[in-house]
C-alpha cells in the first residue's frame, strides 16, 4: 500500500510504501472494546458513608401492638433506618467497593490498535465520522513539518494539505452543554478534529488549534484513533512517525 508525501506548500514530493498495520482487518467490535477499557481507568469510585441513614438508636416494637415491625424512634412512633422511612437508608446506594474496571485482553488491546490505524485510512470510515479534507487519506507531511514554531506555520501547511477545514468545522461546533454537566467543568461541548502524529516530540504549535490531538507514536492509543469508539478519524502523519509506527 502506497502513500503521497506531501512538502509544507503542498506539492507531492514523493511516495512510500506504509506499514503493514495499515492492512489490517477492521474490527469495529474491538475497537469499542478497547475504547470502553481505556475510558474505564478514569472512571473514579464513589459512594455513600457506610452508616448513612442509619445513624439512630431506632428499635422495632416487637410484635402484639398490630404495628408493623418496623424500627421507630425512641419516645415517639415515627419510622427510621428503613428506606421507605424519612431520612432512611438507601436501598442501593453506589458503592466503593464496586469494580469499576473494564478488561480487554493483550492480543485484542493489540489488534483493536492495529485496526483502528487501518481504518484511518479508509475514505468512506473518515467521511462518516463528518471529517472535512481535500485528496486521499492517509494524509502524510514531511519531517520539516514537526520543526515548525509557530501557529500560522502550522495553518498555512494544514491549509495546503487540504485538511484545515475540518478544523473550522470543529471551531463551529463548540456550543454549551445541555444539563447540569455545565456547572461540573464540563461546560463546553466540541466536535474531535485532527490528530496529529509526530515521531520524537508532539507539535506544540498545533496543541490549540480546535478540536486538535498533537501526539508522538508511543502516546499513540485506540482512544486517540476512534474517539467515542467510532475509528475513522481524520489523521496527518509525518514521515518519520510512519517509520517508528513500523517498529512498534
Amino acid at each position: 500500500m502506497k502513500a503521497n508525501v506531501r512538502t509544507l506548500d503542498g506539492a507531492i514530493s514523493r511516495e512510500i510504501t506504509l506499514p503493514r498495520v495499515f492492512e489490517e482487518e477492521y474490527r469495529p467490535d474491538l475497537i469499542r472494546k478497547a475504547v470502553m477499557a481505556l475510558q474505564s481507568t478514569r472512571r473514579q469510585p464513589h459512594g455513600t458513608h457506610p452508616y448513612a441513614g442509619i445513624r439512630s438508636s431506632a428499635v422495632g416494637w416487637g410484635s402484639g401492638r398490630g404495628m408493623s415491625h418496623v424500627p421507630r424512634i425512641r419516645n415517639g412512633s415515627r419510622a427510621a433506618k428503613v428506606p421507605q422511612a424519612k431520612g432512611g437508608r438507601e436501598a442501593h446506594p453506589p458503592k466503593v467497593q464496586k469494580i469499576l474496571l473494564k478488561f480487554i485482553n493483550k492480543k485484542e488491546k493489540e489488534k483493536a490498535f492495529c485496526s483502528a490505524v487501518a481504518a484511518s485510512i479508509l475514505p468512506d470510515l473518515v467521511k462518516g465520522r463528518g471529517h472535512r479534507f481535500e485528496g486521499e487519506v492517509p494524509v502524510v507531511l514531511e519531517d520539516r513539518f514537526e520543526e515548525l514554531l509557530k501557529v500560522t506555520e502550522v495553518i498555512t501547511a494544514l491549509t495546503n494539505a487540504g485538511v484545515y477545514a475540518d478544523i473550522e468545522r470543529s471551531k463551529a461546533s463548540k456550543k454549551v452543554r445541555a444539563g447540569r454537566g455545565k456547572m461540573r467543568g464540563r461546560r463546553y461541548k466540541q466536535r474531535k478534529s485532527l490528530l496529529i502524529v509526530t515521531s520524537n516530540q508532539p507539535l506544540r504549535a498545533a496543541k490549540n488549534l480546535a478540536g486538535v490531538d498533537v501526539v508522538t507514536v508511543d502516546q499513540l492509543n485506540t482512544e486517540l484513533l476512534a474517539p467515542g469508539s467510532q475509528a475513522g478519524r481524520l489523521t496527518v502523519w509525518t514521515e518519520g512517525a510512519l517509520q517508528m509506527l513500523e517498529g512498534r
